[in-house]
């Protein structure tokens, strides 16, 4: 056994104990089944910081993320704004989800929403989303920290085998200790997580020969056609590398299923509509829960701008850029080293649609000079792959046991009861993930596609219970049905769907270039408007103002700063059209043409990654404003009182283990 792997295995076992300490911990905690869903509402500020930041950037950041920004260039590395678009969903509906928990003893979205629309469908609907977002994402972490495992020693490890006995106890510490040994255990992936992307980071620029060759590799890079997607060819863009410009504003295509984008997928809108949908795991519904899990809502406006827009950000604008587009100079594209541009060789060559390898890649290429390392950053990966996977399991099994065990089969569950049917609701999400990933890898990268965008289109109905009482319940929830099935139909397995019926799509994948997402909200919106102007009444009118007279009364903006709200709206359509939408296209060429070397460039770099860099920082600015300067994730003037206590935490049976 080498030492790489001895290290390895070394780190693991660590790692695997800290979760477990927590998982048991936690569990002679859970007196209640307040305490086991929602840690009773007791998590304390750099806890949430910490773990909520952790939840929201995956294995995906860690693994996924580096290797299309290789495949495709800085184009897609406009996705690196999720940093910022992911907790802005946060400011938009967090602070008030928790005074409306804290006040009236929710625990689930489905308790909130059901009690604030006097209906179940969109419980309902609701528990169907966190399902559909929780398996396939699920699944795709899992998978990924298998073949982390098996690259890494090198087959030594099957892919399923390490997945299953990986997944085995995340499945131990979530089931007995839930939510609250979720959270303890996301502050050690979190800090993780971000030591692993800048190690990696320094390991790309280094093998690069440092920041000045880097960017005499990028010149060079910039004057070939040398890529994925060859050049922009005028499409709005300029005619350069397009991994170095986004290929203009739209593309008037039929779709990744029928024709290609010219000079690269990421346009202006298709950036923009990929933001939305990365804001759907913000407003997915285990974020509901994690809101109801806080003491207070002090820790929203710092994990929203610092944890996340701030330090994540500058981690993945640089160290995430190292590794992607360094990848190129460093062996990894075949074309380039052909050509005599590369710098060094330390990777494989990852061109046939081989990226998801990259960051191992990276690991093994310090493995023999410093193993100890290699054992470090696998953690660190693993750590990154369960974060977010650890919060769906917990939450989504809170949801099936209390909006569909309680609800519908036994209303007077003891708190023994739900806490038992909590862990088997873990088991079955984990073991539904397991089995697709194992059985069914096409599946499963299907119904991935679907996760996050299914999350956004709970945009209308949690902006009806924080924002907008003329917003109904048949509104909302037949919205909230059509957005659904607008995602499926615009994304691969709606196609699949389709095909199994000996029918043909003919938009194809996204269409226009625009993410299904988008779609989704389209028919989304284009059904909730008008549905809810349709159907108005006093008495439901009436039940929807008791929730808006409290906020208003707790979250209502000080009369001397609401002259600020126009500024607010400017800054943020601003930011967001030429930040990460069709202005962005401005940035190809702003601070130097992709082709005019690094004396030609403003900054020494690439203009696209300039204008990146600069947004991210008005980004950053943007959040402050938002969060801190509109009151939006700060503490409310007057303490918020508990009307009741938690839903079914009172019940005939004194609260026990």
């Amino acid at each position: 056994m080498s030492a790489k792997v001895v290290w390895l295995f070394s780190f693991v076992a660590l790692y695997w104990a800290y979760c477990i300490f927590w998982g048991i911990k936690s569990s002679r905690m859970a007196k209640t089944a307040s305490d086991y869903f929602i840690a009773g509402r007791q998590i304390s500020m750099w806890v949430f910081v910490l773990a909520a930041t952790a939840t929201s950037f995956s294995g995906w950041t860690f693994m996924g993320h580096p290797g299309l920004v290789y495949r495709d260039g800085f184009q897609y590395a406009y996705a690196s704004f999720y940093t910022i678009t992911i907790p802005f969903t946060g400011v938009l509906f967090l602070k008030r989800q928790w005074m409306l928990g804290k006040r009236f003893g929710y625990v689930t979205p489905g308790e909130m929403l059901s009690d604030y629309f006097q209906g179940d469908g969109i419980r309902i609907l609701t528990v169907c989303v966190a399902l559909l977002f929780s398996i396939p994402y699920l699944g795709v972490q899992l998978g990924a920290s298998g073949f982390l495992f098996n690259v890494l020693t090198d087959g030594m490890i099957d892919k399923d085998v390490g997945m299953w006995v990986l997944s085995a106890v995340v499945l131990i510490y979530v089931g007995t200790g839930g939510l609250r040994a979720v959270a303890y255990v996301d502050t050690l992936q979190c800090i993780l997580l971000a030591l692993g992307i800048v190690i990696t980071g320094f390991i790309a620029l280094n093998a690069a020969g440092g920041w000045d060759s880097l960017q005499q590799g990028f010149a060079a890079l910039g004057k070939t056609d040398i890529g994925k997607w060859g050049t922009t060819k005028g499409y709005g863009g300029g005619d350069y590398n397009a991994y170095l410009a986004i290929p203009g504003v739209i593309q008037w295509t039929a779709g990744l299923g029928k024709e290609t984008p010219v000079g690269g997928l990421w346009t202006g809108v298709m950036c923009l509509t990929y933001m939305f949908a990365l804001m759907g795991i913000q407003s997915a519904p285990a974020f509901t829960m994690w809101s109801f899990s806080n003491n207070s809502p002090k820790p929203f406006a710092p994990q929203q701008v610092w944890a996340s827009s701030f330090a994540i950000g500058f981690i993945l604008f640089f160290f995430t850029a190292f590794q992607g587009m360094g990848a190129h100079l460093l062996g990894a594209n075949g074309a380039v080293t052909e050509a005599g541009l590369a710098l060094n060789n330390i990777l494989p060559d990852l061109t046939a649609n081989k990226q998801g390898g990259l960051v191992p890649h990276y690991f093994n290429s310090i493995g023999d000079d410093y193993p100890w390392l290699v054992g470090l950053l696998a953690v660190c990966a693993l750590a990154a792959m369960q974060s977010t996977g650890a919060a769906y399991m917990s939450t989504a099994g809170g949801m099936l046991t209390r909006d569909l065990y309680k609800r519908y089969l036994n209303p007077t569950a003891s708190h023994t009861t739900q806490k038992l049917f909590g862990r088997m609701g873990v088991l079955f999400i984990v073991l539904s993930a397991l089995l697709v990933a194992t059985y069914s890898q096409d599946a499963l990268v299907l119904l991935g596609g679907l996760a996050v965008a299914f999350g956004f289109q709970m945009w209308p109905a949690l902006a009806a219970v924080t924002w907008f009482p003329w917003i109904t319940r048949q509104g909302a929830t037949i919205g909230l049905f059509f957005g659904l099935l607008a995602v499926i139909f615009t994304e691969s397995f709606g196609a699949s769907i389709a095909g199994a019926l000996g029918m043909e799509l003919p938009w194809g994948r996204w269409p226009l270039t625009m993410h299904s997402a988008f779609w989704g909200m389209f028919f989304n919106l284009a059904f909730c408007l008008p549905i809810s102007a349709m159907t108005q009444s006093d008495e439901g009118s009436a039940h929807r103002s008791k929730y808006h007279n409290f906020l208003r009364e707790h979250a209502t903006l000080p009369a001397d700063k609401q002259g600020l709200k126009p500024i607010a709206w400017i800054i943020t359509l601003a930011w967001m059209f030429f930040g990460i939408g069709p202005g962005a296209v401005i940035g190809n060429d702003i601070f130097g043409a992709p082709n005019a070397g690094v004396d030609g460039w403003t900054f020494g770099m690439p203009s696209i990654w300039a204008w990146q860099i600069l947004f991210w920082i008005l980004g950053v600015g943007m959040m402050w404003f938002l969060a801190y300067k509109m009151e939006m994730s700060t503490v409310p003037d007057r303490e918020v009182e508990a009307l009741v206590d938690d839903i079914g935490d009172t019940t005939l049976e004194t609260p026990s283990n």
